[in-house]
C-alpha cells in the first residue's frame, strides 16, 4: 500500500513540478523529485528517461573523457564526441567545444567574445534579468542549470548571477558549481539531483568557504569530486574537510570514466595542473 501511494505521489510531483522542470526539453535522469517525502515513502532520485545514454552504453560506448584545462574550465567529451567547456573564458585548450557554459562573477569565468565556432554558448545569468534557464540537448549530451546568487562589489547579493551547470551524458550526472558564493538550500539540492561527479571551487575565499564546499560535497556524496578554482593555498586544506573521501592524485590532466568504473568509495581526484 505504501509503495502504491509512493508511486502515485511521485507521479503527482512530476505533473506539478516547478517551472525549472517544466522548462526542460527532455526529462532529467538525475533530478530529485521526492527529497521531502516522509521517511517511509522516501525515494530521493527518479530516473525518468535516458534513451540516448542507455543506447550508447548498450553499444559499449559509455566512456566520458574529462580534462582539466585551467582555473575553472574542464572539458567534458561524450561517447559520441560532443564537447562542453565549463566556465569558458576564451580558452579551452586545443579543442573548440560544441558547448561553452559561463558564469559572470569575474572575467576569468566568461568572455564577451566567445569563439564563433562554438555552436552553443550558455550564460549562467540572464542579461534581461531573472534566472537563466537552459535545457539543451546536443546528440548524447543534455545540459541544464540551477541558478544561484553571487556577491557583487558594492551591490551586495545579486540574485541568479551564477549557475550550477549539470551535464547528463552516458548515464552519468556531472555537476559544475561555477562561482558559488553561498550554501545551498534543500530546494537547490532537489533541483540538482544526483551528481556522480562534482566539480567544486576550493579557493575558500572568492567563492564559498572550504568548509561550506566540503559540506556540499559530503551531502551530494558524489563518487568523484574534482577540485578547481585553486590559487596558491595548499589543496590539503580542502581535502581535510572530506576525511571520509579517498584521494587520488594524478600525473595526467585527463581521465575517462563511466558508470561501470566509478569508484566504490567517494574519491577526490586531483588532476595535473589543479
Amino acid at each position: 500500500m505504501h509503495r502504491v501511494f509512493a508511486f502515485a505521489l511521485l507521479a503527482a510531483l512530476l505533473i506539478l513540478a516547478p517551472r525549472e522542470a517544466a522548462a526542460q526539453s527532455v526529462p532529467s535522469t538525475c533530478i530529485a523529485v521526492a527529497e521531502n517525502l516522509p521517511q517511509t515513502l522516501r525515494a530521493t532520485y527518479v530516473s525518468l528517461d535516458a534513451k540516448t545514454p542507455i543506447r550508447v552504453a548498450q553499444r559499449g560506448r559509455d566512456e566520458v573523457r574529462i580534462t582539466y584545462v585551467h582555473h575553472s574550465t574542464y572539458l567534458i567529451e561524450s561517447p559520441n564526441g560532443v564537447t562542453a567547456a565549463t566556465d569558458y573564458s576564451g580558452f579551452s585548450g586545443p579543442t573548440v567545444p560544441d558547448i561553452a557554459t559561463m558564469n559572470r562573477a569575474h572575467t576569468t569565468h566568461f568572455t564577451e567574445f566567445p569563439d564563433p565556432a562554438i555552436d552553443h554558448v550558455l550564460k549562467g545569468w540572464n542579461p534581461q534579468g531573472g534566472p537563466a534557464r537552459h535545457a539543451l540537448t546536443v546528440d548524447d549530451m543534455y545540459v541544464r542549470n540551477v541558478p544561484t546568487d553571487i556577491r557583487s562589489v558594492g551591490r551586495g547579493l545579486e540574485p541568479d548571477g551564477n549557475s550550477i551547470f549539470i551535464f547528463e551524458v552516458a548515464g552519468l550526472c556531472i555537476g559544475h558549481l561555477g562561482h558559488l558564493h553561498h550554501r545551498l538550500t534543500d530546494e537547490d539540492y532537489a533541483a540538482i539531483g544526483r551528481l556522480d561527479i562534482l566539480m567544486v571551487p576550493v579557493d575558500g575565499g572568492y567563492t564559498l568557504s572550504q568548509e561550506g564546499m566540503g559540506e556540499i560535497a559530503k551531502r551530494l556524496r558524489s563518487s568523484i569530486v574534482l577540485p578547481m578554482h585553486r590559487f596558491r593555498g595548499p589543496i590539503d586544506r580542502f581535502l581535510d574537510r572530506l576525511p571520509d573521501f579517498a584521494v587520488d592524485r594524478r600525473a595526467e590532466n585527463s581521465f575517462t570514466v563511466s558508470l561501470r568504473t566509478l569508484p566504490g568509495r567517494p574519491t577526490v581526484i586531483v588532476l595535473s595542473g589543479v
